[in-house]
């Protein structure tokens, strides 16, 4: 075999490049969380919980005729009880939103933590009325309800949460 022309066989006494050294980073900024952002969304998530509320009641009450949150002879909307039941959605996403929040700021991997104790939630949510005396088929209905209200809050603020969080380091719009 010959060996290689146009200059390998010369040895070549060039040193080492020296590059130059990279500038120490500032020190990191921890995750941060637009709260701006996750309260808006946390917002805009109560009014869905308290349509979906609504919506639920009407679909139970007002087209399959169950009975449930008050007497049949109330109507499709109800009773007062109907209004309490949309706003309790309302300040249950509300409080979700506040928990997410606190766990945005202090917990390692806090969405995995928020989905477990929401749909834990949820689920006591959806066995309460099963503890009560009425019809079956009124605790199924109200089981049903909750079921999407939970599922609601859940999904939700589950896309908020990782939208309103800021990666370490990340610098915000006011900097």
């Amino acid at each position: 075999m010959s060996t290689p022309r146009n200059g390998w066989e010369q040895p070549y006494n060039e040193p080492t490049r020296r590059y130059r050294a990279v500038p120490p980073e500032e020190p990191d900024e921890p995750a941060g969380v637009e709260a701006g952002k996750l309260w808006a969304g946390g917002f805009g998530t109560a009014v869905v919980a308290a349509l979906a509320a609504l919506v639920g009641i009407l679909l139970v009450r007002g087209i399959l005729g169950i009975g449930i949150l008050s007497p049949a002879e109330a109507g499709a909307y109800g009773d007062a009880s109907t209004t309490t039941y949309a706003f309790g959605a309302f300040a249950a996403a509300i409080l979700a939103t506040g928990l997410l929040h606190l766990m945005l700021l202090l917990l390692p991997r806090p969405m995995s933590f928020f989905n477990w104790v929401m749909v834990l939630v949820t689920v006591v949510a959806v066995l309460i009325p099963f503890t009560v005396g009425a019809e079956l088929q009124s605790q199924i209905a109200t089981g049903a309800i909750n079921l999407v209200i939970g599922l609601c809050i859940t999904s939700l603020l589950g896309s908020i949460g990782s939208i309103a969080t800021r990666p370490p380091g990340a610098r915000t719009r006011r900097e």
